[in-house]
């Protein structure tokens, strides 16, 4: 009796486990979202018992606290609600989906699904569960742009120069990939110091060992050369003086007798120094000598800063030695990879000297007294220019004498001569504009014609005050006043 009474207390202990329900949940998965899109949240959870209720919940205020953005009461529903036993004892899958039109940067963040369900054995016990999701909005780059850096600079044809183009990408989340191209080609960087790991951009196939032992065979030869007056014959003079030192150094060590012999040669091969002929070094006006490799090595750094809801402004920065024979009306691209661009972005500039500057003149007719203008309004550009790029200094002087204003020079587009007198008749003007690539020189004639409202005020003056020499103080004084009316008039 013992025996069956223990026995029916375990069929009713299984039945008891057996009749708990159950709840499983999970959110479907969402990779980034562009910022304008639309979003559908999924929470998809299975359960034997019947549904109580469905509430979505989003993070607000850094994850302190949350934000109800749906509720779904079964109280209120009458399709789960009143549902029949022999139903609830099955296992029902449920979807709740919440749809998010048009996301902002607002809707970034942790949501949480929130589902509980009554107790299959008992009607009052509700079980609870819930799972999370977090949406990431990315922001492709409003605008891209490329400058280059320290410009205006001047143009230096005795001295090789630094160039450095910075490209500045604005407003995109997260932070995009910078690279630099010309004519159409990817450039091989190398990374400077201040530059993150993951700033340089590398083609695929190419290893850092690899690109550093290709660029490292010209590196010699793309160095600045020093400023001191090196030539090709005082350096032969150097290497000469080398070898022989070195000669000398190994006489020694093979004996006394050796040294002397060669300190014998040494002071025969020894040029006299009043039969030297040093060659006559010959610099080319139109470019430096200091040009030396085809293939110059390009240095890459990249900063970025933040700028509020994880936008971030990126400036990546391309070095490297100028060769204006090479780089004149060469095309440099800068693109930029997004996850949120289905095509890489981009900007480029063509590098070009300025040449043919076009000047105009207003009034095309100046008169004594007034106020002439002298501008540059552009270039004569070549095939592939649309600009002259970096923008140019421009250098006024005047031939053979100082400006109106007894400066040497004046900086800037355009030359203002404020009421020219008659003197700066046939003077001319020189305007002179540079940049790291090129300089040119223009030149235009200022004619100064009369002016026959000034020339009759100064009869008109002359002849008052030829009577006011014979008349009262009172009448000089109104002819005075008269005089200064008709400058004005």
């Amino acid at each position: 009796m013992a025996g069956r009474l223990s026995f029916c207390c375990l069929l009713l202990f299984a039945h008891t486990l057996c009749s708990v329900g159950y709840l499983t949940i999970s959110i479907d998965p969402l990779p980034p979202v562009v910022i304008g899109d639309t979003v559908t949240l999924k929470c998809n959870f299975q359960t034997d018992g019947n549904l109580r209720e469905i509430v979505w919940f989003q993070a607000i205020d850094g994850g302190n606290a949350k934000q109800k953005i749906f509720t779904y009461d079964a109280m209120y529903n009458s399709n789960y609600s009143h549902m029949e036993d022999a139903q609830g004892q099955a296992d029902l899958v449920y979807q709740s989906t919440v749809r998010l039109p048009e996301v902002h940067m607002e809707d970034d963040g942790l949501y949480e699904c929130h589902v509980g369900i009554y107790d299959r054995s008992s009607g009052d016990k509700v079980i609870l569960a819930s799972s999370s999701i977090i949406l990431t909005i990315i922001v492709p780059p409003k605008s891209i742009s490329m400058v280059a850096a320290n410009s205006p600079a001047p143009f230096s044809r005795y001295e090789a120069q630094n160039f450095t183009l910075v490209c500045i990408v604005k407003g995109a989340k997260p932070a995009p990939v910078v690279y630099f191209k010309r004519d159409g080609e990817v450039i091989d960087v190398l990374p400077t110091t201040q530059s993150s790991s993951s700033s340089g951009f590398q083609n695929k196939g190419s290893s850092p060992d690899k690109t550093w032992g290709r660029n490292q065979a010209g590196l010699w030869s793309s160095q600045v050369l020093p400023k001191g007056d090196l030539d090709d014959t005082k350096l032969q003079k150097s290497l000469t003086l080398l070898e022989q030192e070195g000669k000398l150094t190994q006489l020694s060590q093979n004996g006394p007798d050796a040294l002397q012999q060669g300190k014998k040669e040494a002071s025969i091969l020894k040029p006299e120094p009043t039969t030297e002929v040093i060659p006559e070094t010959i610099v080319s006006r139109e470019f430096p000598r200091w040009v030396q490799s085809s293939d110059p090595l390009y240095y890459f750094q990249h900063w970025q800063q933040a700028a509020g809801d994880g936008i971030v402004e990126v400036r990546a920065m391309l070095t490297w030695s100028l060769n204006p024979q090479l780089d004149n009306e060469a095309l440099f691209s800068c693109e930029v990879k997004h996850p949120a661009l289905s095509m890489p972005m981009q900007t480029e500039v063509t590098l070009a000297a300025p040449r043919g500057p076009k000047l105009t003149m207003t009034p095309t007719k100046a008169k004594v007294g007034d106020t002439v203008r002298i501008t540059v309004q552009g270039f004569q550009l070549g095939p592939s220019a649309t600009e002259v790029f970096p923008e140019p200094m421009f250098t006024w002087t005047r031939v053979g004498g100082s400006l109106l204003d007894g400066r040497d020079k004046h900086d800037g587009r355009e030359l203002v001569l404020d009421r020219v007198p008659a003197e700066l008749n046939g003077s001319m003007f020189r305007c002179t504009a540079q940049n790291p690539l090129g300089s040119t020189d223009t030149h235009t004639r200022l004619i100064v014609f009369e002016n026959p409202r000034l020339k009759k005020g100064k009869q008109l003056y002359k002849a008052i005050s030829a009577v006011a020499g014979r008349c009262s103080p009172m009448l000089n004084s109104v002819l005075l006043l008269l005089i200064f009316i008709c400058e004005l008039t």
